[in-house]
């Protein structure tokens, strides 16, 4: 099966329906994201992506720091012009190709960012160049005139913002036409809905790009207790993962199960399916061939309108399922 196209925004960027969500493929200066990586197979579920028609492949500076980039670089070489790519800056990386964990938008910090992120990914364009967050000091305008001049350039095609407010993406529309916003965005965590910028997303004709599709592989099934995460995970330390909460949300991914098994498909399927029935573009991470297919196979799934209200039903707007983040990094959140 072929997956259908869509358009991403209105600027002309076309992409499959699903995307492929890259940063758990590698593991990072201080452990491992989700668990082990193992770069054979991660380039493997490259090729087959392509081979499936997923050529959209989602990457940040910030994985690793760089490796994921170069991770990227080795899967596409000699095939770049198949894949369209994104990905992002803005959490500030110095010298020593380290994280500071401070966000920067400065003007000539987008530049160093990007040529960095040219050099590890062994290519001379990025399809779509995403701030990564909000640079609370430095005004929106000064970081997409920036990004506006490498479109100008030649060296970016399409400017994306990630968990921005409505009124931060008029401020960086106004300056340049934003294609995509990207948010964390699943049955379990519809905070964009809920503050309107998916209404704004439409009235602007922007795309909507949701990472952490399966509510951070909850609602994949897989995850029936704390111990089926590995030590370093760094799940352990969201508040979505603890205590009470926890059992709440798995009650509630049994449910989702339960409908799953009735259509026959799987609880991840049924999750995306819902997505993509928005009219938005997930981008599911994984690291292997097997759930990648899986995922795939979701953009055939038809939800009837019956269907999708007995989803909502399971877990109405506004459940309350923890938050998706410690406390410094929700305070990153625009």
């Amino acid at each position: 099966m072929k997956i259908k196209q869509i358009a991403l925004g209105s600027q002309g960027l076309v992409i499959p329906m699903i995307g492929l969500g890259c940063m758990g493929m590698t593991g990072f200066e201080e452990g491992h994201m989700y668990g082990p990586a193992d770069e054979q197979e991660a380039i493997a579920t490259i090729h087959r992506s392509l081979e499936l028609g997923g050529n959209f492949l989602d990457t940040a500076d910030l994985y690793g720091p760089l490796k994921n980039e170069q991770l990227i670089a080795k899967a596409i070489s000699g095939n770049r012009d198949q894949y369209i790519l994104a990905t992002k800056f803005g959490w500030e990386i110095n010298e020593d190709n380290k994280v500071t964990w401070a966000i920067n938008g400065k003007k000539d910090y987008v530049k160093k960012a990007l040529e960095r992120s040219l050099k590890n990914l062994k290519t001379d364009y990025i399809d779509l160049y995403y701030l990564h967050r909000l640079d609370k000091n430095t005004p929106i305008e000064e970081t997409v005139e920036a990004m506006a001049e490498l479109v100008k350039e030649g060296k970016i095609g399409y400017i994306g913002l990630s968990e921005v407010s409505s009124e931060t993406i008029k401020r960086a529309h106004a300056v340049h036409p934003v294609t995509a916003v990207q948010s964390e965005y699943s049955l379990f965590e519809r905070t964009v809905e809920e503050r309107g910028v998916l209404t704004t997303l439409k009235e602007q004709g922007i795309g909507f790009v949701a990472y952490s599709p399966l509510g951070r592989g909850f609602l994949s099934g897989q995850i029936k207790s704390l111990n089926d995460l590995p030590e370093n995970d760094f799940r352990r330390a969201i508040p979505r993962f603890q205590g009470e909460q926890f059992d709440k949300n798995i009650e509630l991914v049994k449910a989702i199960e339960a409908m799953a098994e009735e259509k026959n498909v799987t609880s991840s399927q049924l999750a995306l399916a819902w997505i993509m029935s928005k009219g938005i573009l997930p981008i599911p991470g994984t690291k292997r061939r097997k759930y990648l297919e899986q995922n795939i196979t979701a953009t055939a799934i038809n939800l009837s309108d019956a269907e999708l209200a007995q989803l909502e039903s399971i877990v109405p707007l506004g459940t309350d399922t923890g938050a998706a983040y410690d406390e410094f990094s929700m305070g990153l959140i625009d």
